[in-house]
């Protein structure tokens, strides 16, 4: 006898092979027939509701592990919050707008972002859009996941258009908004700014120069025994040293002459030992030490441009690497920038939106930073200015679409002030009141927000909403008011936003406007688009800013109401309870 027909196992018509990939689309198909997502949803109208709010993935492509993931898991808590009671729609929706739509575009057209006219390329982003919607729409339904797939929400319908138009405007109306000249990540292949949050870290390979700063000023009363003397520098962007407008020091900290190969060098005294190991001196003498806010206010001399650099104070020079005298570019970077405003140095950024050099630095206009970067490094070995150099791998910002190294660059932008109505403490309490889950998530966000810099708005790209704002042709005051406000979003709701593009500006503003500044009659619409982070529900101001989406059943159209934070908790359980 067989040893299998020893066994006392159950019997069972089931086949002995599952047949899935024939089995599964004809379960799919018929719980859509059925309407089972709606049956179940009926089967608890009246009872407690619980909201999953989904951010929506991109609409540039085919799902893959990542939306999976993410829809698996979301489908999970639906069917069990379901199952143990709960009335729980699920209402999916879709990014139409931004970089990852319009990075997607450009790869299938094979041209960029100069090669194409904006109005034909929006029309195709909005179809290549559906498209994908479409697609994915069917791939979720593949994998089993339950929700109101015939009515989700889209972020190119024009009222949800309209909605964030709407929303900007009262941010800007409640002074939240303001547009200023600040340094910004700024991604040179897509040709964009970029938010922090729109950043990742990689390693990567960058020039370290040592780099003299003459004195011009007599530090005799501070080193008796010092005739001549420079300022050593240290940077891991060579590139930025022509746009070098001071060199900040720690006033706390002590800093030394020191003597070798001949010549005399101010460097933190901390740092002494390693830099003397690093440039191999044999020999070195110390002259004379003094605090850094005594050296505040000597001058140098720039060492390839016919221009000043001052010795400045700043908190955030630190003692564990460098030289302690901290090369200083505004124009090229947040820490710069806000030392640079107290002493009112030029934010200046010689770089233009491909990565070239522009005509203020005539040395090298037209080169590009990647190539200038060696040909700097040379420059600086041929002026007799160069003390030290390697090449150095660190962690260095790169683009989340592209995956190349950012810059940081001073450009005109828009931006959310963190600083004003107290929006960065009430985001920090807003953050103590969640429940988080794990919580180790409360202070990851919240070290996250206390550190955030202000959130720049503004993208330098063809699709998405527009900033909705006109620029005076005269003197480029901005305008806008309430009356144009509604007018902007009225045009937007019939039209969609495409029609910031297409229809005069006699569309938007009332005849006989006139700027308030200069009396000028002719205005021009603001270019720039919208984070498309903004137009989603990924971002809701940490929590104390909250824009809720909610579809109005009657009319099938999208309501946005914005929240203060305190008012949306006050306000939600009373809107769950209508829903």
């Amino acid at each position: 006898m067989e040893y299998k027909q020893t066994l006392n196992l159950p019997q069972t018509s089931f086949s002995m092979k599952a047949n899935l990939t024939q089995r599964e689309p004809n379960w799919v198909a018929d719980w859509e027939k059925e309407g089972l997502y709606s049956q179940m949803l009926n089967s608890r109208k009246g009872k407690e509701a619980f909201i999953l709010h989904d951010g929506p993935p991109y609409a540039n492509g085919d799902i893959h592990m990542g939306h999976a993931l993410n829809k698996i898991l979301k489908d999970i808590i639906v069917k069990y919050k379901t199952l143990q009671g709960f009335y729980v729609p699920y209402v999916p929706g879709w990014d139409c707008h931004g970089l990852p739509v319009e990075h997607a575009l450009f790869k299938v057209l094979k041209k960029r972002k100069d090669e194409v006219d904006q109005v034909e390329f929006r029309e195709k982003a909005h179809e290549y859009a559906l498209k994908y919607v479409g697609v994915q729409k069917e791939q979720f339904k593949r994998l089993g996941i339950f929700g109101d797939w015939d009515k989700p929400y889209l972020t190119l319908t024009p009222d949800y258009e309209a909605e964030i138009v709407r929303s900007f405007i009262e941010l800007y109306e409640k002074d939240y908004i303001y547009k200023g000249l600040k340094p910004i990540y700024w991604c040179l292949n897509c040709e964009t700014a970029l938010a922090e949050a729109e950043v990742e870290y990689e390693d990567h390979e960058s020039f370290s120069v040592y780099v003299v700063f003459e004195f011009k000023d007599d530090l005799s009363s501070l080193f008796p025994d010092v005739k001549e003397c420079a300022a050593v520098i240290w940077t891991t962007t060579p590139w930025t040293l022509p746009a070098n407008k001071a060199i900040a020091i720690d006033p706390k900290a002590t800093y030394v002459v020191v003597k070798g190969n001949g010549k005399s060098y101010l460097v933190a005294k901390e740092l002494l030992p390693q830099l003397v190991e690093k440039w191999g001196w044999s020999e070195h003498e110390v002259l004379g030490e003094c605090l850094g806010q005594a050296l505040e206010g000597k001058v140098t001399q720039h060492p390839f441009i016919d221009q000043e650099s001052p010795l400045i104070l700043g908190d955030h020079v630190t003692l564990d690497t460098g030289t302690g005298c901290v090369h200083t570019a505004p124009g090229h970077g947040q820490e710069d920038y806000e030392v640079g405003l107290k002493y009112d140095l030029e934010v200046y950024s010689p770089v233009n939106y491909k990565g070239c050099y522009d005509k203020t630095f005539p040395l090298m206009e037209g080169e590009h930073i990647v190539k200038a970067n060696p040909k700097i490094v040379e420059l600086l070995r041929e002026k007799g200015v160069l003390l030290f150099d390697e090449k150095v791998a660190h962690s260095y910002p790169h683009c989340w679409r592209c995956k190349r190294p950012v810059i940081y660059r001073a450009t005109s932008q828009w931006f959310i002030s963190m600083e004003k109505h107290n929006l960065r403490e009430e985001a920090l309490k807003a953050i103590k009141s969640v429940k988080w889950i794990p919580a180790f998530g409360e202070n990851r966000i919240g070290s996250m927000v206390e550190q955030r810099p202000d959130w720049c708005l503004s993208r330098q790209r063809l699709w998405g909403v527009s900033i909705p704002v006109f620029n005076c042709q005269g003197c480029q005051t901005v305008l806008l008011n309430a009356e144009i406000g509604k007018r902007i979003v009225a045009v937007i709701r019939e039209k969609g936003a495409s029609a910031w593009f297409t229809e005069p500006v006699t569309s938007f503003i009332p005849k006989g406007t006139k700027c308030a500044d200069c009396d000028g009659e002719e205005f021009a619409q603001e270019k720039d688009i919208l984070d498309s982070r903004v137009t989603s529900m990924k971002n809701i101001f940490c929590g104390a800013i909250v824009l809720i989406f909610t579809r109005n059943q009657e009319t099938n159209k999208i309501v946005c109401k914005h929240y203060a934070f305190h008012e949306y908790k006050a306000s939600r359980k009373q809107r769950l309870t209508k829903k």
